[in-house]
């Protein structure tokens, strides 16, 4: 039986999802902009999900841009806004997702200066140099939520809290987080936020960036004003409604999701540590329930996930957006953790359909790969 752990990834789309989807998929093809009783009923459609997205983590609907991707939600809050700003600061975390880090960076041709706040060997941001670099005052600030490798958690509004009080503008990262993990886009601080449908159960093609009405951006697509001016396109009408659907169950299983989570990820640390000569990366912080990553010496995490898919087992390297790297994690690389473990980094994620019996499958699976790795190698690993 095919097991799979590779959640922060992407997550198998909620039969309920489906469901609601089904219909904007067939007999309810009517565009949104369109004022016939068609295009009303996708309109109605779209903002019911609108609702839905908004009160997963506390916004106010009219604060929720839809776009195709958690991808394109950063790159519209980063680019968008120094679109409509003189060339500043921008600093981001050592540790962000490619889809801020090369938005940022992209910047510098226009005269931003893009600082990177570094992180200690937790994952953590390293306060010293937090308030250094508030001290010089940047235009904006872009940090993770939890981190799409690590699940290592940021205390995000009271980085918040710190921004603005310096005059700032905080985006975050929320892909991974929302659906996982308690969060409030009002309480937070933040202005800007970015989502992901298909990181909670919902269709892939279709994301948010939930906007505080005071930041002003300058659209990345333009056209025929939809989603009211900031992101022109005809709506995805039938992945919005799935979005939308999976915030809501996403939102109503949070409690217990969370409890499920903890006890799969702890019993698999605890087997983990049985193994001997592991490193769990980011073991003292604050993490997502559903996230283990860890490395051995001596191996090659991508010969290890290889071997393990021909098992019947899913699971990561590191980001799937850049699993075709061979180099090792420029997360792992910001946390100061040893190359050659890093090396052979590994992700185990956690989602709604895993059980105590895939935790078993994976470890007897890793047993089996470390135990032929000794023999070929004559290396004592794992």
């Amino acid at each position: 039986m095919p097991v799979y752990l590779d959640h922060n990834a992407t997550t198998p789309l909620d039969a309920r999802a489906l469901e609601a989807m089904l219909p904007y998929l067939t007999e309810q093809h009517g565009n949104p902009s369109s004022v016939h009783r068609y295009g009303r009923a996708a309109r109605a459609a779209v903002d019911r999900a609108r609702e839905q997205v908004a009160e997963l983590v506390n916004a106010h609907p009219s604060q929720v841009i839809f776009t195709g991707c958690g991808t394109e939600a950063s790159n519209l809050a980063i680019k968008g806004f120094a679109a409509l700003n003189k060339p500043g600061l921008l600093a981001i975390g050592a540790t962000e997702h490619p889809s801020v880090a090369e938005p940022a960076n992209s910047l510098k041709k226009n005269g931003w200066h893009v600082s990177v706040l570094p992180v200690d060997r937790q994952g953590c941001l390293i306060e010293t140099e937090m308030e250094a670099l508030l001290k010089l005052r940047p235009e904006m600030i872009s940090v993770m939520w939890a981190n799409n490798e690590t699940g290592v958690v940021q205390d995000i509004p009271a980085l918040a809290a710190k921004v603005r009080a310096n005059g700032g503008v905080m985006h975050t990262d929320a892909v991974q987080a929302a659906g996982k993990i308690e969060v409030d886009f009002s309480a937070s601080g933040v202005q800007l936020m970015s989502l992901s449908a298909h990181k909670l159960n919902g269709p892939k093609g279709v994301g948010a960036l939930i906007a505080d009405k005071s930041v002003e951006m300058a659209p990345l697509l333009q056209g025929g004003g939809q989603e009211k001016g900031r992101r022109s396109g005809t709506e995805n009408v039938a992945g919005i409604v799935g979005f939308g659907a999976a915030a809501s169950l996403a939102k109503a299983q949070l409690a217990d999701y969370g409890a499920r989570m903890r006890s799969l990820r702890d019993r698999l640390e605890s087997e983990l540590r049985a193994l001997g000569d592991i490193e769990i990366f980011g073991a003292q912080a604050s993490r997502l329930p559903n996230t283990v990553c860890f490395g051995m010496r001596g191996v090659d995490g991508e010969t290890l996930l290889l071997n393990l898919d021909r098992e019947g087992i899913a699971i990561s390297s590191g980001s799937a957006c850049a699993s075709s790297h061979r180099e090792p994690s420029p997360v792992l690389q910001a946390m100061g953790i040893d190359p050659e473990v890093a090396q052979g980094a590994i992700r185990v994620s956690f989602g709604a359909g895993s059980t105590e019996q895939d935790v078993n499958a994976f470890i007897a699976a890793l047993t089996t790969q470390l135990r032929q790795l000794r023999r070929m190698t004559g290396r004592a690993v794992g």
